[in-house]
């Protein structure tokens, strides 16, 4: 880094992450990080979505009976929501790009991000219940409403809490990332 920092942004390293960046760098940083993430959201929402349109030009679509067609008009608003969703943060971009408002805007898309996780959740269990339900029967379709939510729930909210819970060891990028052996000793790797 050079001393030629603005006088309106020091140069301080205002979290114990091991990372020597501004806040305008790190704001850029996870604006890169959330661009990822959107990218993949928008890809998984767009299968879905062409699957769903596609669900209503199938002849065997008037075979489904009303609890079906119910949950195919949710799904396809989920659908559309989650479109919404991912594509706000880029709207949010272009409407403030150049108004130095970068670490709101990466607050506030880190929010809509969530947000949206939890509506493709819903989604992705929705469609995958009302696939089972319309092609095996109403019991299979429960079923695997229950196995897709647990899985949601296990690896989107408990793993995450689980490894935001373990202890860290040595410094945040200092290259000693521990790992534990079955004794407990916590080598270095």
């Amino acid at each position: 880094m050079t001393a030629d920092l603005p006088e309106d942004e020091p140069h301080v390293d205002d979290r114990a992450d091991g990372r020597d960046e501004t806040r305008n760098e790190r704001a850029d940083r996870n604006w890169l990080e959330l661009l990822q993430e959107l990218r993949v959201m928008q890809t998984g929402t767009q299968i879905l979505t062409g699957f769903l349109l596609a669900v209503a030009f199938q002849p065997r679509f008037t075979d489904m009976d009303q609890f079906q067609r119910d949950l195919y008009v949710i799904l396809v608003a989920l659908s559309a929501i989650a479109t919404i969703l991912a594509l706000a943060p880029v709207g949010m971009h272009r409407a403030l790009f150049g108004h130095q408002r970068k670490p709101e805007l990466v607050r506030m898309a880190a929010r809509i991000v969530r947000i949206n996780l939890a509506v493709i959740g819903a989604l992705t269990i929705g469609v995958t219940t009302l696939i089972v339900d319309f092609t095996v029967n109403r019991t299979a379709g429960v079923i695997a409403l229950i196995a897709a939510l647990i899985l949601v729930v296990v690896l989107w909210l408990a793993l995450p809490r689980l490894i935001r819970g373990r202890p860290r060891f040595g410094g945040a990028g200092d290259g000693q990332e521990r790992i534990s052996d079955p004794q407990g000793s916590g080598s270095p790797r």
